[in-house]
């Protein structure tokens, strides 16, 4: 895979995808908001792997900022042989009622940047004739959680799609769709995952990403981490959407 850009790469899931590469000696080009966080993971991912780890602080809302990460994966100086569209947010409210401003906010990084950012590797990396774009979905992608859902609905799809047009270039499309992790996202969403959800119900973000970058590896389109949650995904698909909507959305606090 050579080089590898991650989106988001500063917590959660993306942290992760970085530490993973890095250790498996591919050189990272880190992206996130965050340009001091990113620094220090740079300086600790080159102490400990010895690869080459570029810094690009971005804030993907940006249409701006947005071409400037565009332009990195079009660049033929350390091309970029997989892109991990990972960058997302919670945002914790209700659509009806809730912030208008930071529902478009939500749509730009977790929608629009996946199709930008995906439009500009696919098109190196099939100039290259090899490549691999992983896009983080989630299970949310199968139920009626609000917008987020809706996001992660388009993602799925979109993937999909793209991994059709890509057939014969040597170039794949994999989308990844964990269930509930252990990550900074549901605290900065406002959901308290403890009083929830059993303990049984949530993966460790190291096996996540383990299995996402197996499955790019492998060439596999649809990934989902653990059975426990392909079950899941199994019976949402099964399920009358009427009995999907019943279910409800989960709701901040």
């Amino acid at each position: 895979m050579g080089t590898a850009l991650i989106t988001g790469a500063s917590a959660g899931l993306g942290l992760e995808f970085a530490w993973q590469l890095a250790t498996a000696r591919h050189d990272v080009v880190l992206v996130a908001r965050d340009a001091e966080r990113l620094e220090r993971l740079a300086a600790q991912l080159r102490a400990a792997a010895g690869v080459h780890a570029e810094v690009l602080a971005a804030d993907l809302t940006d249409r701006d900022d947005l071409e400037r990460v565009a332009d990195r994966l079009r660049a033929t100086e350390r091309p970029v042989g997989l892109l991990v569209n990972n960058a997302g947010l919670g945002l914790g409210q209700r659509f009806v009622g809730g912030d208008l401003a930071r529902e478009e906010a939500a749509l730009d990084l977790m929608v629009r940047s996946v199709l930008v950012l995906s439009h500009a590797a696919a098109g190196a990396m099939v100039e290259r004739g090899r490549g691999a774009v992983l896009n983080v979905a989630s299970v949310a992608a199968l139920m009626a959680s609000g917008t987020y859902s809706a996001h992660k609905a388009w993602v799925r799809t979109f993937t999909e799609g793209l991994a059709v047009e890509l057939a014969g270039t040597g170039v794949t499309a994999t989308v990844v769709s964990p269930g509930l992790t252990h990550t900074e996202f549901h605290e900065r969403a406002g959901m308290h995952k403890a009083e929830r959800y059993p303990e049984i119900a949530w993966l460790g973000a190291d096996r996540v990403v383990a299995a996402a970058l197996a499955d790019v590896r492998r060439g596999v389109v649809l990934s989902t981490p653990s059975l426990r949650y392909r079950v899941a995904s199994g019976l949402l698909r099964a399920m009358p959407r009427t009995a999907v909507r019943r279910l409800g959305e989960i709701r901040p606090d």
